[in-house]
């Protein structure tokens, strides 16, 4: 039985705070007997991302990687083993540098840190930074792993989750700029020659949040091309690629943060807008194998013949080429808005709970928002927890507005395709 969200918040407190407390004067120690015998600062050699639930920064991490990189870096990753496919779309870390812990069970998550603490020690690992916000788990792995240099986010003199001091270079985390500025934020303070406080006071500009896009390999592409154009055959819809559109629709969002789920019954009624307007293209409604009864309902209640269930039809390494043969994507704020950046895919991503100003996609994609006066309710500060139970600022986006934006995008898809 795999662990809940709201188990792993409660371990993190519960468990989090006696064991930072503990851990933290014991680190303190071991730092200060190290610098008796330290040789100055070098440049990180062997750094370490750590970086656990959250499948999408893993993309939107890539420009923070790649900058280490080209200060010569060789660069490692720590994931949960379930996400692990998400470092695969760029290839970034070398397979035998990413480290995985299963969160499948309580066991198993025991195990796999203990054998993570061994392994980044033989490795010589010199440099941790953690991206996560604040978790207690990641920061008891950044203080234990041995790195002498670590890296991360803490709270100074406001509110937020108290971690103990794990970190030799603490930096403000600050709500007000796109996440991958402040991972960018990160990799200046792990190669500054002098401290800050707090780090890091540089201005990182629009230039440098590049993301990178994915390798396309010829027939995994066609491969794909094949299996839609047979599925379609085989529900009689008389798609032929390259005239007719491809159109996605991802209705569901991780257990992560449910508030994050435009409702089943709007994306049913965006499916019927789309079709009345564009008659004689196919859509595809994605989502994983285990979506497939969710992904279904929004199918059969849309009642559009030219509509497919298409979750499980392809493997995470697949989706790449899903996204290139694709025109439009319409998403939750979710994984896929962030997967697409990689290709040339057009998306309309719905945020509620969340703002695209710290978390949009950073590919060719128009966000929608209802700025509700209470949005975003989820933060670095509460865990990304929020007590809303009825999630107004995504009923407010009508299908409406959806569609008006589906409509610019695909002109745009026409423009670059040459239709």
């Amino acid at each position: 039985m795999s662990i809940s969200v709201n188990t792993m918040r409660a371990i993190d407190h519960w468990v989090g705070v006696p064991l930072c407390a503990i851990a933290s004067p014991i680190v303190a120690l071991i730092d200060r007997i190290k610098n008796v015998f330290s040789r100055g600062p070098q440049n990180p050699k062997k750094l370490l991302f750590i970086e656990l639930s959250e499948m999408g920064s893993a993309i939107l991490v890539d420009p923070a990687m790649r900058n280490a990189q080209a200060r010569g870096a060789e660069i490692f990753f720590l994931i949960f083993k379930s996400n692990r496919a998400s470092l695969t779309l760029l290839n970034t870390v070398k397979p035998e540098n990413i480290f995985t812990i299963d969160s499948s069970s309580l066991g198993g998550l025991i195990k796999d840190t203990l054998r993570f603490l061994v392994l980044a020690r033989h490795h010589r690992i010199d440099t941790v930074i953690d991206l996560e916000l604040f978790s207690r788990f990641t920061a008891l792995l950044t203080g234990l792993c041995g790195a002498r240099r670590r890296v991360g986010y803490h709270i100074f003199h406001g509110e937020g989750l108290w971690r103990g001091f794990m970190l030799t270079r603490k930096v403000h985390y600050n709500p007000h700029i796109h996440i991958t500025k402040n991972f960018l934020s990160l990799i200046h303070a792990a190669f500054a020659k002098d401290i800050e406080v707090p780090f890091s006071k540089i201005h990182i500009s629009d230039s440098e949040v590049k993301l990178e896009q994915a390798v396309i390999h010829p027939e995994t592409l066609e491969k794909v091309r094949t299996r839609i154009e047979k599925l379609a055959k085989e529900a009689s819809i008389p798609f032929t690629y390259g005239k007719d559109r491809l159109i996605l629709i991802n209705p569901n969002a991780s257990d992560l943060l449910p508030q994050r789920r435009w409702s089943q019954q709007r994306f049913s009624e965006l499916i019927q807008a789309i079709h009345q307007q564009y008659p004689t293209d196919l859509i595809l409604i994605t989502g994983s194998p285990a979506e497939f009864v969710y992904v279904d309902k929004v199918r059969s209640v849309a009642n559009v013949k030219n509509a497919l269930n298409f979750a499980g039809q392809v493997g995470f390494a697949e989706l790449p080429p899903l996204y290139t043969l694709s025109d439009v994507m319409v998403t939750n704020d979710s994984g896929p808005g962030h997967f697409s950046a990689v290709t040339p895919l057009r998306t309309v991503v719905l945020f509620g709970p969340e703002t695209p100003a710290l978390y949009g996609s950073v590919g060719n994609s128009i966000a929608i928002t209802a700025n509700l006066a209470c949005s975003p309710c989820v933060s670095a500060a509460n865990h990304r927890k929020t007590p809303c139970h009825d999630n107004v600022c995504m009923q407010a986006i009508t299908v409406a507005q959806v569609l008006e934006k589906v409509q610019v995008q695909l002109q745009a898809a026409d423009q670059a395709k040459g239709r």
